[in-house]
């Protein structure tokens, strides 16, 4: 049997945070060693709450650290239009069995990544102030992060600005310290992420497997959708768990290694990733980014997670 990767999450669940938990920890492949929140979607306490509640749902028992209260630079902004009021809007959610430990994201995530054997992976899917601040308080550490599989920015546009994608512009300052980190970094971007729709059809599909599990993630869709359908999508983009698809089924995915850089400033352009796909900079690649996805592949990952848990919300 392949040896289980370890891997951190990071995310400030939202919707499609959330589905990515569930797909990461139904995977054989993963071995979770934390789950980190950052301020993104919403305020830090709620993503905390919520993270909590997502791992209480799910049976994943591994240390839970809230990260910073704000981004390393700019206030928050939070997305109450997409996700509603608690971030995680929709149907009813255990109470968090366990409570974020002392340390902070940060602390935690260099912890277990100086314990590990193996170099770990981290998977951010939300704004990128908790691995800028790890990279940057523990540079040493670098060579014993495997991989960072992000969701965030988009090479033709953005959805927050014209420019800029939500994650890369709530922290640009984080996003730039990431992608000049020397660490290899896989792009799940808008690019590849509004290719990822699940319509409600699947929807169906996943219910229809009928465990705890299956049906709360067909009622996230659900209410995902209703803001997706407000502005004309046929389905719903499930960004975040392209960055954990990455990680498990690459080959359901094409990409392309580019230079890719961050703007920090602007009145139109901050949060941009600007991705050089001509090489007119002549720099080195430093992503690895996704432009396509079988998306009919990609539904049937969800719906094998979503069978993946019993009645009591274990994996089976």
């Amino acid at each position: 049997m392949t040896k289980r990767i370890p891997v951190i999450l990071d995310g400030d669940p939202g919707h499609d945070d959330a589905i990515a938990w569930v797909l990461a920890n139904a995977s054989p492949l993963l071995d979770i060693k934390a789950v980190t929140s950052v301020c993104g979607n919403q305020t830090i306490q709620k993503t905390t709450y919520n993270a909590g509640r997502i791992m209480t749902l799910i049976d994943l028992n591994v240390p839970l650290a809230m990260g910073r209260v704000k981004p390393l630079v700019a206030d928050p902004i939070i997305a109450p239009t997409v996700h509603g009021n608690s971030g995680l809007d929709g149907p009813a959610l255990p109470e968090p069995k366990h409570k974020p430990v002392e340390q902070d994201a940060c602390t935690l995530m260099a912890e277990v990544i100086e314990a590990s054997e193996e170099p770990v992976a981290l998977i951010p899917t939300g704004p990128l102030t908790n691995v800028a601040a790890l990279l940057l308080l523990y540079p040493h550490l670098k060579p014993k992060i495997r991989h960072i599989y992000l969701m965030g920015g988009g090479i033709q546009y953005g959805n927050w600005t014209p420019a800029a994608e939500f994650n890369i512009l709530v922290d640009p300052e984080a996003a730039d310290i990431v992608f000049t980190s020397g660490v290899p970094i896989t792009m799940a971007g808008l690019d590849v992420t509004e290719q990822a729709l699940v319509f409600p059809e699947d929807f169906e599909r996943i219910r229809a497997v009928g465990n705890p599990v299956a049906k709360v993630v067909a009622e996230w869709l659900d209410f995902f959708y209703g803001f997706h359908r407000s502005i004309g999508y046929p389905g719903a983009p499930v960004h975040d768990a392209v960055a954990v698809a990455a990680l498990i089924r690459p080959d359901i995915m094409t990409m392309e290694d580019m230079y890719v850089a961050v703007e920090t400033t602007g009145d139109y352009c901050r949060g941009a990733t600007v991705g050089d796909r001509l090489g007119v900079l002549h720099r080195p690649a430093n992503a690895r980014v996704i432009m396509g996805i079988d998306r009919e592949a990609f539904v049937d990952l969800l719906v094998e997670a979503a069978t993946c848990y019993n009645k009591g919300g274990e994996r089976a």
